[in-house]
């Protein structure tokens, strides 16, 4: 009989290696599928720089022993606050994280999930498929790439998105536009510049948004109490968001489907600004109508708020507008678990219990999925702690309530993951 996991965790980011890391300190039987880090390995250019402070940037273990000062004090390299840290570091913080603090992640690509008997089984692209009491999705932004409509039908040679690209040298010599206005776009475009591209940023917003400076973590208590410190910048709005994501959860869905959709939008980060602005030309207040190869190239007509008509074009389209997160895009579920999930207001993200639990008992979320249920901090590495804790929270009450299935490994042992464990009853 195949063993039954405690716990599958779908996905090898922050997110996902954080609930590994709770779990096996909680004595949980837990897998971990993906790839490490695979997003920010894979999927960011190099020369990128992590925007977040890094003392807002680590990964969860329950001892608080992996963090990411830990692991560039033993480096040589340097996390401190109001100093960018390159994305680079950060992936190998990660993976440094993997090999410390989370089970073997196992590099298996999951295809299906779907019901079985009280639990799950688990598909994936390799050997048999697996079988869980519980599942946390943790797929990270991937799946949610936005492309606004009309670079829809551009075939791939004349379009991308911004997360498709580890290496932008590529474009040297051509000239590229690059749709968007938030840190992804003015990031995107700085390094085509500095890599001997001809960027030209175009964005339907009529001014770019900065972030300023960091403020320093030593202020007078005054200073602190009216603009406090928190993972997601100053401030009592962000405080809340970053500290309080249970709170949020609490307000009623069209307010926390507004926040979710409005709150840290799209701005560059302060460090950037100079570097950008040297370099790229922009476009604001320009909206895309159509885009429509021409040749090798492609060409793109535009209206400004004003009504008139604007014709570019480029050798490639770079869409950096980010990610919309939607069940139906995760391919992945069981189209009638998909299909049975509620949702969160009128959109298309789950409605999560305290513990991150669907409707559908013991199917689990974390990461951008979650932000129109916990707020805007799910979108930041800041959220995985406040995550991971809660969910493998709501994974052991889940798991509370019923006996053990027919050849789990609960119910052949009650030894405990890696890690400085707690009882597994201690938590209700």
């Amino acid at each position: 009989m195949n063993r039954t996991d405690d716990l599958v965790v779908i996905g090898a980011g922050p997110y996902g290696l954080s609930i590994g890391a709770h779990a096996a300190a909680a004595g949980l039987a837990v897998r971990v599928l993906g790839r490490p880090m695979e997003s920010w390995r894979d999927h960011m250019p190099g020369g990128m720089f992590l925007k977040s402070e890094p003392w807002a940037s680590n990964l969860s273990d329950p001892a608080g022993r992996h963090t990411l000062a830990d692991y560039c004090a033993g480096r040589g390299l340097v996390a401190e606050h109001g100093r960018p840290l390159p994305i680079s570091a950060f992936s190998e913080y990660g993976l440094w994280f993997a090999r410390h603090a989370v089970p073997e992640v196992e590099e298996r690509t999951v295809t299906a999930v779907a019901p079985h008997g009280a639990g799950f089984r688990v598909t994936t692209d390799e050997g048999p498929p697996l079988l869980a009491r519980t599942v946390a999705l943790a797929v990270g932004v991937m799946p949610f790439r936005h492309y606004p409509r009309a670079l829809r039908a551009l075939p791939g040679e004349h379009c991308s998105h911004s997360s498709g690209h580890r290496d932008l040298g590529r474009f040297r010599g051509q000239d590229v536009v690059v749709v968007g206005g938030g840190q992804a776009a003015m990031e995107t475009a700085t390094l085509l510049a500095e890599l001997g591209a001809r960027p030209r940023l175009v964005a339907r917003a009529g001014r770019l948004n900065w972030n300023t400076p960091a403020k320093p973590l030593s202020r007078s208590p005054l200073r602190r109490m009216r603009d406090p410190h928190s993972g997601l910048g100053t401030g009592w709005r962000n405080w809340v968001y970053a500290e309080l994501p249970g709170a949020v959860r609490r307000l009623p869905a069209a307010r926390r489907e507004r926040i979710a959709a409005t709150a840290l939008g799209p701005a560059g980060a302060w460090w950037l600004r100079e570097r950008f602005e040297e370099r790229v030309p922009v476009l604001l207040g320009h909206r895309l109508l159509r885009a429509v190869p021409a040749g090798s190239r492609t060409r793109l007509a535009l209206t400004t708020a004003g009504g008139e008509d604007v014709v570019l074009e480029a050798g490639h389209v770079i869409a950096a507008t980010g990610f919309v997160p939607d069940l139906a895009r995760l391919d992945l579920l069981d189209d009638g678990l998909r299909a049975g999930l509620r949702r969160v207001g009128t959109g298309g993200t789950p409605e999560l219990t305290a513990g991150f639990e669907s409707s559908h008992p013991g199917l689990f979320f974390a990461g951008l999925l979650t932000a129109p249920s916990f707020g805007p901090s799910m979108r930041f590495v800041h959220g995985a702690g406040f995550a991971a804790g809660r969910l493998v929270g709501g994974v052991r009450r889940r798991l509370g309530g019923r006996g053990p299935l027919p050849g789990s490994s609960r119910a052949r042992s009650t030894g405990t993951g890696r890690g400085a464990g707690y009882p597994t009853s201690s938590v209700r």
